[in-house]
């Protein structure tokens, strides 16, 4: 009899996790250690936010709520979605997760079953497939072009449309890319989801964070029969440097909403009442930390982009959102330093960890393998310093 089940078997945990999980170590030893591995906001929680929770400290909101989340978060939530993007949602069609990764999990769990396709646009975010899987269902993943800013096309989408498609996933802004679709491409998406009768489920978490005036468009809000065929995953973790939180929250149809929060009541329960008070805050109070924040970002994605272009042999888009950068380094493949040969971004990664003492993501765990990710969520300091780290790591090969 075998200990684990299948699924566990197949199961790896997460690479940006595990890539932390090093850096810290060796900064624990006493060794520099730049990071451009961490998927969260380098700065602090809003004091407002922070504020928040602590009253509902001292005011005894400590118990166990309802299972999908406080009403006053849900209004918070349906207000958010109304002035944002001219959506409306009522409360039944609102659930409050631990997190926008638990928020998909949930969903995954309550619309996938074995047989079911699932398109997912390549580079992803790592954990689309595993938890894809996780449903038993399908992982078909499409590659798409750097040329085109990876954005799915719709003649890639209908390529690989089948009988089988249950649901498209979109991620505008993109965690790792960046890159985000504009209105006239997810009108054209919508166009095909209807027409061949799929789900898209689009990740909004990004949605506050673009740049040079880029505007952001929910794929729901093109028109009513989209909304109905769209669900929304969000979070607060991201815009309001919140990822400790743990708080998402996901909207859709009545039906798939009330599926999502029986199998959080046998899970999670609710999520964390104290987090969810702060979250009421964080959608409804003044935003003016957020501006700062994404100002901040954009002036690093500025600097960071422009620098890693000038490495030789380096090229890398610039991102419209996020707060990532996903150059391709793969004209180094196939060099060597003191007998170890760079074959793909594994061992690039591995390289830049050993050699230059500079953490980042390899692009194979997003579907990418030409590339690496960098978060430039951290100081402009730590910034420049490690990109002349990866120049004279990058020098030193042959």
């Amino acid at each position: 009899m075998s200990v684990l089940s299948n699924r566990a078997k197949g199961l790896r945990s997460s690479p940006t996790l595990a890539i932390n999980a090093k850096a810290k170590s060796m900064q624990a030893q006493g060794v520099h250690v730049i990071s451009f591995g961490a998927g969260e906001p380098d700065f602090d929680t809003p004091k407002n936010i922070k504020e928040a929770a602590k009253k509902a400290i001292d005011e005894g909101f400590t118990k166990y709520t309802p299972v999908g989340g406080i009403d006053e978060l849900k209004e918070a939530i349906i207000k958010k979605f109304q002035r944002d993007s001219a959506l409306t949602y009522k409360r039944s069609e609102i659930l409050v997760s631990c997190g926008g990764k638990h928020s998909f999990y949930n969903l995954a769990q309550a619309i996938f079953d074995q047989g079911d396709e699932v398109i997912i646009p390549a580079p992803y975010w790592v954990s689309y497939p595993p938890m894809v899987a996780l449903a038993n269902a399908t992982p078909v993943i499409v590659e798409t072009k750097e040329t085109n800013e990876f954005k799915i096309t719709p003649r890639e989408l209908e390529e690989v449309l089948t009988p089988k498609t249950k649901a498209l996933i979109i991620n505008s802004p993109c965690n790792p890319t960046g890159s985000a679709y504009t209105r006239k491409e997810l009108e054209k998406i919508a166009d095909i989801a209807i027409s061949r009768n799929f789900f898209v489920i689009s990740d909004e978490i990004y949605e506050k964070i673009v740049y040079d005036g880029f505007e952001f468009t929910s794929i729901a809000s093109l028109s009513e029969e989209m909304r109905k065929r769209t669900i929304i995953v969000h979070g607060v973790a991201k815009t309001y440097a919140m990822t400790g939180w743990r708080i998402g929250y996901t909207a859709g149809s009545e039906e798939i909403i009330s599926a999502m929060n029986n199998i959080q009541s046998q899970s999670t329960s609710n999520p964390t009442s104290i987090a969810q008070k702060a979250a009421v805050e964080a959608l409804i109070g003044q935003q003016n930390e957020v501006e700062k924040m994404v100002s901040a970002f954009g002036q690093r994605r500025n600097y960071i982009v422009d620098r890693l272009n000038q490495i030789d042999e380096v090229s890398c888009y610039k991102p419209v959102g996020a707060f990532y950068v996903f150059p391709n380094f793969s004209r180094y493949y196939g060099k060597s330093y003191k007998g170890k040969k760079i074959g793909d971004s594994t061992v690039l990664a591995e390289y830049f960890l050993d050699v230059a003492r500079v953490a980042v993501v390899p692009g194979v765990e997003f579907g990418a393998d030409p590339f690496e990710r960098l978060s430039y969520a951290t100081s402009m300091e730590d910034i420049m310093e490690g990109l002349n780290r990866i120049e004279e790591a990058l020098n030193k090969l042959a």
